[in-house]
């Protein structure tokens, strides 16, 4: 639903992040973990469109959603610059969202970087469900890992990865992951959100262990409708003689990784 959103509050985090939290009641009762919004500063007029972001949490009582933003651009600078009673414009909920893995299997949550987002919201939907879940949480340094205290709220275990070594296990958090898998826990699921050489690492590390894998892709976006076609990826599916296009903005952003056709070098 395109609706104004006011902000609510804004909580200044380390470094580029924020956290903006907007009422918006059809986003506070409809959204699920993996959905997004399109959102921009109203008075804003540069970018002229909308931006993607992905829903960090939602509460359904004062009718308010949260995201978590990294500025890095003018869409994300003008939304972080808003003062609490200032104007969004918002469509949303949009998209399809995760689903929850197998009662006997511990989903297994692999971010990169501002990809830690839906998450949270995942996380709160499966123990909702009395399910178990573990985040595994990358970055280049330490720094890059500014919301690690929410999940210790949820009492889900995370396990930091840094490039650098500052903080957790260093190197890829892809890695952590095959060593946690290794260690033979159980039955496993995987989810991942984040850059899209991480997301192929997650998706064949799945195929190579014969384990299920859900997938959030991040293409350019600039309607959210699918109307603009500019959120094209190719996708496989069981029974189709051969890949089609189809929208991330409508049919996911949320794919399951093996129906997924990587590009060379992503």
């Amino acid at each position: 639903m395109n609706l104004d959103a006011p902000l609510l509050a804004r909580g200044a985090l380390s470094g580029p992040f924020v956290l903006l939290t907007f009422r918006h009641p059809a986003v506070a009762a409809e959204a699920r973990a993996g959905q997004f919004v399109m959102i921009k500063a109203a008075a804003a007029t540069v970018p002229l469109l909308r931006r993607p972001y992905s829903i960090m949490t939602v509460d359904r009582s004062s009718q308010t959603f949260t995201l978590f933003l990294k500025t890095v651009g003018p869409g994300s600078h003008s939304l972080a610059a808003l003062r609490p009673g200032e104007i969004a414009c918002c469509l949303g909920p949009l998209g399809q969202s995760f689903t929850a893995p197998p009662q006997d299997c511990e989903a297994l949550l692999v971010a990169g970087g501002f990809g830690i987002a839906p998450f949270h919201l995942f996380s709160q939907e499966l123990r909702a469900q009395g399910r178990s879940c573990r985040v595994f949480y990358g970055g280049r340094t330490a720094s890059d890992l500014v919301l690690r205290e929410p999940f210790d709220l949820l009492d889900v275990p995370l396990t930091p990865s840094t490039d650098d070594g500052s903080l957790g296990h260093q190197g890829l958090v892809t890695e952590a992951v095959e060593a946690y898998l290794g260690e033979g826990h159980g039955a496993a699921a995987l989810y991942a959100c984040g850059p899209q050489p991480m997301l192929r690492a997650v998706a064949r590390l799945a195929q190579e262990r014969g384990l299920p894998a859900q997938v959030s892709l991040d293409p350019w976006m600039g309607c959210g409708m699918g109307t603009c076609l500019g959120c094209v990826v190719r996708i496989q599916r069981s029974g189709e003689e051969r890949p089609g296009w189809r929208c991330a903005c409508t049919e996911g952003p949320v794919f399951d990784a093996r129906e997924v056709v990587w590009e060379a070098g992503s």
